[in-house]
């Protein structure tokens, strides 16, 4: 694969798991952050150190206006993008009475809203080309639905039926999108969680044991590739069985 693939949300956990597999993978990988810039940075020195080829890109993926100049810096640096990547995300536990109009905006602005963004930017090129590749990064509670986390549950559900649609939409033009929607993994974001909740989540998991980044980032460097090339508009969920 010696393609441009663009990962939102590289400084996270899965994020930097998705870029060292395609980095590996010989891709040319455009990583992207908005806050935490040390994280990023020590991801593009790790591959840079390893004779890969990557560069860092920070926007807003919320803020149409900086995702559009970010797509002009990564096009003028490593080339048009061929394969998106949208990881990008955000989410909190609260109670429902207690989600403000505000944190329902943001919820929907980050996750929802970044995906489109990012969409909007990706798919000119890709159309004109005939070929690329949308990877959406959902969640098990945008399938299932969870307690406490109504506002998040609901975006990431709307990210499956944007994937679902985007996909008969792009079918004719010979771009695939999919959806990947992990279950519980071993992340920083769900360490808020707690040792006792996450023994308990482990539990539940048929296979008896949380998620690792790796593991998602293998299954979207599959759906990338192209011996995924006949799948499209569907939900892959990478979650040890915990729903079946």
């Amino acid at each position: 694969m010696s393609q441009v693939v663009l990962i939102t949300g590289a400084s996270g956990g899965i994020g930097s798991a998705a870029a060292k597999a395609f980095a590996q993978a010989g891709c040319k990988v455009a990583i992207h952050y908005n806050k935490n810039e040390s994280a990023a940075k020590s991801l593009a020195e790790d591959l840079t150190e390893k004779g890969k080829e990557c560069a860092l890109f920070q926007a807003d993926v919320s803020d149409f206006g900086q995702v559009k100049k970010m797509f002009s810096d990564i096009k003028n640096t490593l080339g048009e993008v061929d394969i998106l990547v949208n990881n990008a995300g955000a989410g909190k536990q609260v109670m429902f009475q207690d989600i403000s109009p505000e944190l329902w905006r943001e919820t929907f602005a980050v996750n929802v809203d970044g995906v489109f963004n990012c969409c909007q930017e990706a798919i000119p090129d890709m159309i004109r080309k005939k070929s690329g590749r949308i990877i959406n990064i959902s969640s098990i509670w945008g399938v299932t639905g969870a307690s406490c986390e109504v506002h998040y549950s609901a975006a990431k559900a709307a990210v499956i039926g944007l994937t679902k649609a985007l996909a008969k939409e792009l079918g004719p033009s010979n771009i695939t999108v999919n959806c990947i929607a992990p279950g519980v993994i071993d992340t920083a974001m769900n360490a808020h969680l707690g040792e006792d909740s996450l023994n308990a989540l482990a539990d539940e998991t048929p296979l008896c044991r949380l998620g690792t980044p790796e593991e998602v980032a293998d299954a979207i460097l599959f759906i990338a590739s192209d011996k995924a090339s006949f799948i499209t508009g569907q939900i892959l969920g990478v979650n040890g069985g915990f729903i079946i």
